[in-house]
């Protein structure tokens, strides 16, 4: 299928195949998006706010999206525009996650403007509006990453700001359904949803999220979209560094991955009853895709 052709400019330069990454949360996305930011040519954003704000609306009520294709593709564009402009303002703006991910810490610009040559973005919760940033870039690639379910699972139990969305007020599987930002697909899900755990809560969203990539890799090709597997890079950065460059079309600067990253892992982390209640929730996704054992 041709690609629709689009225009847009930013700092001077058009925009040419953006690089989006995509995936749950603690997926390793930081990873790849770390890397690619630190790559000559690159000026990656994370969690911008002109982005995220846009990002979270599309994902927490994907029914705004719904017959609205091109418009929604013109806002995420727009939203893209601005979050790329290269100002000591929207740098400050910046995200601890895109801060941290900056090759010197000194303060100021992260990026010289003059050296731009590509654009990209690793905006949690990306993966929920793919298809408009499809619309939106049809030159885009697209790269998911995924890991362990029960990894995901451990890591989301820990983190304040995930556990926040399933907060009453927030966690609207009521009003928005199907609800792919929690999950929720069929009657059965919604029904469930109240009773819970928060293990349960997590083990439904990163269900959702695996099928949200089963999807997009159906939808598009092979040259748009890539997956990579998080143990897989954890294990050996520099060829998943090489397969990333391959896919892109670019040198991609070295993975680097922290030392003891999440060494324990969720045999000492999750509980007899959360490990019961994800394996009811998803055991049948984590086996698969290659995480039964």
């Amino acid at each position: 299928m041709p690609t629709r052709s689009y225009i847009l400019v930013v700092n001077g330069r058009k925009v040419h195949q953006p690089v989006f990454v995509i995936g749950a949360p603690h997926s390793g996305a930081d990873l790849l998006a770390r890397a690619l930011k630190r790559s000559q040519g690159f000026h990656v954003t994370v969690g911008q706010p002109t982005v995220i704000s846009v990002v979270y609306a599309f994902a927490r009520a994907p029914s705004i999206q719904q017959g609205r294709g091109e418009a929604a593709a013109t806002v995420l564009r727009d939203a893209f525009a601005q979050a790329w402009q290269v100002t000591a303002e929207s740098c400050q703006a910046c995200q601890p996650e895109c801060q941290r991910a900056r090759a010197n810490d000194t303060a100021g610009i992260c990026v010289d403007e003059r050296e731009i040559t590509r654009y990209g973005d690793a905006t949690p919760a990306l993966i929920y509006c793919a298809e408009a940033l499809v619309d939106a870039f049809p030159d885009a690639k697209i790269v998911q990453i995924i890991r362990d379910g029960r990894d995901v699972v451990a890591a989301m139990l820990s983190d304040p700001t995930e556990l926040a969305w399933f907060r009453p007020g927030l966690a609207n599987v009521e009003t928005e359904f199907p609800n792919p930002f929690f999950g929720t697909e069929t009657e059965d899900d919604r029904d469930t949803w109240q009773k819970l755990s928060a293990a349960g809560k997590c083990a439904m969203r990163w269900r959702g999220t695996v099928h949200k990539m089963a999807r997009l890799r159906n939808s598009l090709s092979a040259d748009q979209l890539t997956t990579f597997r998080y143990e897989q890079v954890v294990a050996d950065p520099q060829a998943a560094a090489r397969g990333l460059g391959q896919f892109i079309d670019a040198k991609v600067a070295k993975i680097e991955v922290p030392h003891r990253r999440n060494r324990s892992g969720w045999r000492q982390l999750l509980s007899p009853a959360q490990l019961a209640e994800v394996e009811r929730i998803s055991g049948a996704q984590l086996r698969r895709v290659g995480y039964g054992a």
